[in-house]
């Protein structure tokens, strides 16, 4: 996933609590109306993430463990451009469209989490945007002040 745009601005109901938009490449953000992540204060709130990869094509195609990895990658590059890191995410939720895949699915999770063990849900939806995609995954965070 590539960042294309990081916008910073005062909250509108005029407290002195910045605002960061964080948009990607993703298709569906200015169809939708949405931002990849939103930073108010010390606080970061990452969209659904799929396994998109760079040129915009899945990665993974079948694979729910590599489409996991590309997808926490992407939440990574949109948390950096927040001002965060992994390591600040508090809460995951993923969704997947076969319950089943979740072995897979939470090594993927695991290796990036281990040792920060945020809080952690994971349902199984009947199906996603895309029918090759099998894993969407949301982040919150809080930096340190």
């Amino acid at each position: 996933m590539e960042i294309r745009h990081v916008t910073r601005g005062r909250a509108e109901d005029g407290n002195n609590t910045s605002r960061t938009l964080v948009s990607s490449d993703s298709p569906w953000e200015p169809l939708v109306g949405y931002s990849r992540a939103v930073r108010v204060g010390a606080h970061v709130y990452v969209a659904g993430t799929t396994g998109l990869g760079a040129d915009g094509e899945l990665v993974g195609v079948g694979d729910p463990y590599l489409q996991t990895v590309q997808a926490l990658d992407n939440v990574g590059a949109a948390l950096l451009a927040a001002g965060a890191e992994l390591r600040h995410v508090v809460r995951t939720r993923i969704f997947v469209t076969n319950i089943e895949d979740w072995r897979e699915v939470g090594k993927a999770h695991a290796e990036r989490f281990g040792e920060i063990r945020p809080a952690c849900t994971m349902v199984e939806v009947a199906r996603l945007i895309s029918a090759d995609m099998l894993v969407e995954i949301e982040a919150d965070a809080v930096v340190e002040v």
